[in-house]
């Protein structure tokens, strides 16, 4: 057993921004755990002040890359519920079916290139032997599943440019949406395979905790409420008096509690709170699989991501057959003064946007909270548990684990070709 050390890990990354980890253990007992989040501060919050609110959607989107459809479709609602528009039927269908391109590609991305090798025992994906190199095809046609899906309906799969407030730019053509159901049809076995891998995988760090997520009526990951499983039900436009932001000195970003609670967003609190919404051709064919939740096993995350490919996948085929979609006008927008809240569920969790405009329609005042900053602390508390569990193993043991459970959160941090580097002393 190791008695007495330091770890310093320095930046840790996975798709956005910087991160370190410092934990000092002494006599065998873990003293303290620091989970430092380093990604410069944008100040968007600041920047979108003054602005008119019609330039606010695409300007949040640039806060992320691989998560720019959240931020612009989050920010889009909150507009219209501010300025009290009421997008139509075929709007709603559109927005889902962006999100759902989202989802797909960049769970593939997560799954494929930074899980995978976990569970091969390799370094990357470029360590697979020959029997593994069909994995990697299959990543690209499952990310450009929903690339396509993405720019068809959106525009372009990252910034997208055809989701507007109340409405939507452009509407895709019958051959259009014919070339995209024959790409969802095929893509379907690919996914149910990636999503035994998951299932078969025996990691696991089990933990009670409280997970929250936007429970909807679809799993469409677009309006309804907000649940957790301590029995809590709110609604929208009341997050922020359940929400408490704490203030994390030694990280960038803030923390954030429920409830007074530390707790988990994303996909495995979906899974947990929602999976009997999942689209009925996905639920009969994974049924063995759902069983696994409710869980409290943080690995688990994986296979939700997993399963919910298969989701959006499913009801992305049910929207297009069932839909045929035409030009609509915009709707007319009377600049009013108000607030709106808007919340959807990112990849990484709940995300929430909250803008104020003033009377000539300019943002006064705006809040985004964002599903890693929600996950910060209980990251951090996972690590202090998972230590002492593992401390007589070898340093390259240890090394991998902290890994390990880091990247099952699938942070929204930039990814490096070495997740993380560790200096014992």
């Amino acid at each position: 057993m190791h008695n007495t050390f330091d770890i310093n890990i320095e930046q840790i990354s996975k798709t956005e921004g910087h991160a370190d980890l410092e934990v000092k253990i002494r006599d065998g007992k873990v003293e303290n755990v620091k989970l430092k989040i380093n990604e410069n501060k944008r100040f968007y919050t600041q920047a979108v002040r003054n602005r008119p609110f019609s330039s606010v959607p695409q300007f949040v989107s640039r806060i992320c890359g691989t998560c720019s459809i959240a931020h612009l479709t989050c920010s889009i609602e909150s507009l219209e519920k501010c300025l009290e528009i009421n997008p139509t039927e075929q709007t709603e269908l559109l927005r889902k079916l962006s999100v759902y391109g989202m989802i797909i590609r960049d769970h593939a991305l997560h799954l494929y290139f930074f899980c995978l090798p976990d569970i091969f025992k390799v370094d990357s994906v470029f360590d697979f032997d020959e029997s593994k190199n069909y994995l990697i095809k299959q990543a690209f046609a499952i990310k450009s599943v929903g690339n396509n899906l993405s720019k068809i309906i959106a525009g372009r799969s990252v910034h997208p440019t055809f989701e507007k407030v109340g409405h939507f730019m452009h509407v895709p053509s019958k051959e259009e949406v014919d070339g995209l159901l024959t790409q969802l049809i095929d893509s379907r076995n690919i996914v149910i395979d990636l999503i035994k891998i998951f299932y078969e995988c025996d990691f696991e760090f089990k933990r009670d905790c409280n997970f929250v997520a936007l429970v909807t009526k679809d799993f469409s990951f677009l309006e309804g409420e907000i649940r957790s499983t301590d029995g809590t039900t709110i609604q929208e436009k009341d997050y922020w008096t359940y929400l408490k932001r704490v203030i994390i000195p030694y990280s960038q970003s803030a923390g954030f509690l429920f409830n007074k609670k530390e707790y988990m967003v994303g996909a495995l609190s979906r899974m947990n709170l929602n999976k009997n919404s999942i689209n009925k051709k996905s639920r009969d064919d994974l049924s063995e699989f759902l069983k696994v939740f409710p869980s409290n096993n943080i690995y688990h995350n994986n296979l939700a991501q997993a399963i919910e490919i298969l989701h959006c996948i499913d009801h992305s085929i049910q929207i297009l057959q069932e839909n045929e979609f035409k030009k609509e006008s915009p709707p007319t927008v009377k600049i009013k003064e108000g607030r709106g809240v808007g919340v959807i569920e990112a990849p990484r969790g709940t995300l929430y946007h909250m803008i104020e405009l003033d009377k000539e329609g300019k943002v006064k005042f705006a809040n985004f909270v964002i599903p890693t900053s929600q996950n910060q602390i209980k990251m951090e508390n996972d690590i202090k548990l998972l230590l002492p569990t593992i401390l007589e193993k070898d340093r390259h043991f240890i090394h991998h684990e902290l890994e390990k459970v880091i990247r099952a959160y699938d942070p929204c941090m930039s990814c490096a070709s070495h997740f993380l580097k560790l200096k014992w002393t």
